[in-house]
């Protein structure tokens, strides 16, 4: 049984999602340094261009060939510039099933970028890797990504009380972690039936043994 996602680049009309790469490091500590990536991400604070170097030469790799999911950079495909990022995470290969987390950079946002560049990746997981459910989970409060997951087709199944963690603003100005109730939406490959015509016109594709 295949226990490993290939290295891949998928794309759409708008963008390229495809490995992270060493030119990607400037702009991947900035984004992660942006408030709201901060708020919902447990990414260490303030991240450092060290941070994004270790991220991108040697955990997002592992991601893949350690089977636990892919790590993909996300890049207009105009200008190349970086957009954001989609993650597979705790992957179970005997279910076929993954969960997604993405971050998306603050000049991009309000675009539909976050939405098209995981279901470009839902839509090759099931399709090209015959993967039956992908997974999101958002925090109680975070209002974007639960609309992320709204206009891909995802079915909320319910909430896990307490689950996660967020960071609020202290009164110094700096950030405390908080506990968070965590909503869980669920993407089956049936759900994406409708997305079907959308994806043909859009230029969807997937490029195998990406270097």
């Amino acid at each position: 049984m295949t226990t490993t996602f290939p290295d891949v680049s998928i794309s759409t009309e708008r963008l390229v999602l495809r490995p992270f790469e060493e030119g990607d490091i400037p702009a991947y500590t900035e984004m992660m340094n942006d408030e709201p990536v901060i708020a919902w991400t447990s990414e260490p604070h303030p991240y450092t261009a060290e941070d994004a170097a270790e991220w991108v030469r040697r955990i997002a790799p592992s991601q893949r060939t350690e089977g636990r999911g892919i790590a993909l950079a996300v890049t207009e495909f105009l200008t190349q510039r970086l957009v954001g990022g989609v993650c597979l995470r705790s992957t179970d290969w005997r279910t076929r099933a993954t969960e997604a987390a993405y971050v998306t950079a603050p000049w991009a946002r309000g675009e539909g970028y976050a939405t098209e560049s995981v279901l470009a990746v839902a839509q090759w997981l099931f399709r090209d890797q015959k993967f039956e459910r992908l997974e999101l989970r958002t925090a109680a409060d975070n209002t974007a990504a639960q609309q992320v997951a709204q206009k891909m087709g995802c079915i909320s199944e319910g909430v896990l009380r307490s689950a996660g963690t967020a960071r609020t603003r202290t009164a110094d100005g700096g950030w405390a972690d908080t506990r968070t109730d965590l909503i869980v939406w669920s993407l089956l490959p049936e759900d994406l039936e409708g997305f079907a015509d959308e994806s043909a016109e859009s230029g969807y594709a997937s490029f195998t043994d990406w270097n």
